[in-house]
């Protein structure tokens, strides 16, 4: 046979891999893996000598200052509890406050000599704590020997020193383990590993040189020690309150707060900044793609969870997820919230939840929301993305903006639900609430989305048989109705709409608009005419399972009589703006005269099924309104007395 009759033979696939794949580490990329673990700790040698040891071994380290007791005056009747406000935590451990000075006695075996003793109290962090990165802090009582946290000597009683350290107010977060050194002419000698003497170091919104000061006393006993919140839902004209528990000084709930942070893998060096904690904490609140704390469930079957309406209380879903390490079913945006209101609180950065009514979620980016409705009038559901809750809730934290210009500090819109990913993970925030005011839109992060939620156009297009879309419906005013949060200090509701925009037709209004076209912002510019029939609809409330009549007046104000063919289609929607079914369909054809108005019903028996099968256990109360997708939730109008206009019912669940 010669070489070129014989054919090549492939070799076989090699077999696929079993198991587990492996977990990919950090071996030939870094020298030591990067600290990402609060819980994972590294033991400091008791004994650390200078130099090799000499033909007689090392000397004996017992002759020079001795430490014999520590105490880190943890009760919460001492001074460093009380004065931190860290009283309430049900913690067994010392917690204080970046930023601010707090004691500790420690008790020699003579009286300490500062012109010849030798101490520093040394506070570690993390597996491989170093100088350099923040991790390993020691602390000198002597003026003339300081690091990043500065001590003092503030009282001497026989061989009692009681110490004041003051850690720097941008220092990490979270557990450290102290432990008290003596320098010698050999080597130094330490306190042994003790867990008494860890201490866990907080935000601090009373220090004004922390990224979180709020200098508000009122707001800050609301937003940072308050336990007891109210969150608001229903819709903006029927405003309905929900208790809930943030328990942020329950036992365990500190401990849980920092795991999430480990389960993120978040590096123990970022998180001392605000800004990052609260981006990565809105990643790891909800299980979409890293496995976090609250699985979301809209879909009214809980069976293998509890049911969100259920839930009363932040503490079991965060000490539940700590413990099995495993997402806590089932959440939806309330829940969400409170959760996440809870870890801000516990470690100590001011929040808030915050409800906005018509709260829109832009699908595609373009800062709008589009309805696309077919020839017939009714909406297109397939090619219509963006949706219109009745009402959404996220949270509000305080902290400064250094990498924002001036200005666009304070308040930050930050959202766990996960509706939309930002650099690649479902998160949003944090947003200025300053620059969604004022449309500077380009300010990291999420501006857009927010800006989005709380003032973009409803767009009704009208899609024709060859794919063009005519705008036929512009509504400027629907999304956004109004913003609320709880009172400081009071049990009644605060309206902070204008902290999020401006009155509707203003000036200021129009030049955040002009602005936020700079960058990105597609408004629609056209205005489709004014009809000349108009239709009002009633405000309905329907029980779950009950029968209802709808009434639907046409107004005439032409001085012509006008023949109107009218769509009405009657949904099913979740609060989401989600519909789940359509009951109704009725497209009456009504003739009205000059400056007359016509009746017509619209009572339909088969309602009761279907509001039967929308209804479940763990569903919210089912609430029946009409909503105008042209003119607002009241009137309805008929586009020059043409066919093709539609009327959605829309049953909210809120």
């Amino acid at each position: 046979m010669s070489d070129r009759e014989a054919t090549a033979t492939p070799s076989p696939a090699p077999p696929a891999p079993t198991g587990p794949r492996p977990k990919v580490t950090n071996r030939g990329r870094f020298t030591v893996p990067i600290d990402s673990s609060n819980s994972d700790t590294t033991d400091v040698p008791e004994f650390e000598y200078f130099g090799v040891p000499g033909p007689r071994g090392r000397p004996p380290l017992t002759e020079y200052l001795d430490i014999w007791d520590v105490d880190m005056m943890k009760s919460p009747d001492e001074s460093n509890k009380m004065d931190h406000h860290t009283m309430l935590y049900n913690s067994d451990y010392l917690i204080v406050r970046r930023g601010q000075e707090f004691q500790v006695k420690i008790a020699f075996n003579r009286p300490y000599k500062p012109a010849e003793d030798k101490i520093a109290l040394e506070f570690v962090i993390g597996s491989s704590p170093q100088y350099s990165k923040g991790t390993y802090i020691p602390v000198f009582p002597t003026k003339d020997r300081q690091s990043p946290w500065e001590g003092r000597i503030t009282n001497t009683s026989d061989n009692v020193v009681t110490m004041g350290i003051t850690p720097s107010a941008n220092c990490i977060v979270g557990k450290y383990h102290m432990y008290v050194a003596v320098a010698t002419p050999h080597g130094i000698r330490r306190t042994r590993r003790d867990n008494s003497r860890d201490l866990y170091i907080l935000f601090n919104p009373w220090v004004s040189a922390d990224d979180v000061f709020l200098d508000n006393e009122k707001e800050r006993e609301e937003c940072v020690m308050t336990e007891m919140g109210i969150i608001y839902h229903g819709s903006h004209d029927d405003v309905a309150e929900r208790d809930w528990n943030y328990g942020q000084f329950n036992y365990g709930v500190l401990d849980a707060c920092l795991y999430i942070m480990d389960r993120a893998e978040m590096p123990i060096t970022n998180r001392g900044d605000p800004i990052k904690v609260t981006r990565k904490a809105s990643a790891m609140l909800n299980s979409r793609d890293d496995d976090g704390v609250l699985e979301g469930n809209w879909t009214g079957d809980y069976t293998y969870g509890v049911a969100p309406t259920s839930w009363t209380g932040s503490t079991e879903i965060l000490l539940t997820y700590a413990r099995s390490k495993t997402p806590v079913c089932y959440a939806q945006c309330w829940v969400y919230a409170a959760v996440f209101n809870t870890f801000l609180r516990c470690l100590g950065i001011p929040s808030r939840v915050v409800t906005n009514f018509f709260s829109a979620h832009d699908n595609d980016g373009n800062l709008k929301t589009d309805i696309i409705l077919d020839e017939n009038g009714r909406i297109d559901r397939n090619r219509t993305r963006d949706s219109i809750w009745n009402y959404h809730c996220w949270n509000e934290c305080y902290m400064a903006r250094p990498d924002l210009p001036p200005g666009f500090g304070g308040w930050q819109v930050v959202d766990a639900t996960p509706q939309e990913t930002s650099d690649g993970m479902y998160r949003c925030g944090p947003a200025s609430v300053q620059a969604i005011k004022h449309g500077q839109i380009c300010f990291p992060f999420d501006a857009p989305f927010v800006f989005a939620e709380v003032n973009s156009d409803v767009v009704f297009y009208c899609r024709r048989k060859d794919g063009t879309m005519e705008p036929v419906k512009v509504n400027r005013t629907h999304v956004g109705r109004k913003v609320l949060t709880k009172t400081p200090g009071d049990v009644t509701r605060r309206d902070i709409t204008d902290q999020y925009k401006f009155s509707e037709g203003s000036t200021e209004e129009r030049t955040v608009l002009e602005k936020a076209e700079e960058f990105g912002c597609k408004r629609e510019k056209s205005s489709p005419v004014l009809a000349d029939v108009d239709l009002v609809l009633p405000n309905l409330e329907v029980s779950v399972g009950n029968d209802f009549e709808l009434d639907l007046e046409f107004i005439n104000r032409s001085n012509q009589r006008c023949t109107v063919e009218v769509y009405i289609s009657g949904n099913v929607v979740y609060y989401t703006g989600v519909t789940r079914s359509e009951f109704l369909f009725r497209n009456p054809t009504v003739t009205v005269g000059p400056q007359k108005s016509e009746r017509e019903g619209g009572g339909d028996g088969g309602v009761k099924e279907l509001l039967e099968v929308s209804g479940g256990t763990g569903q919210p109360p089912l609430h029946c309104y009409w909503e105008d997708q042209r003119d607002g939730p009241d009137r309805h109008s008929n586009e020059n007395c043409r066919p093709s206009q539609s009327q959605t019912h829309r049953q909210g669940v809120s």
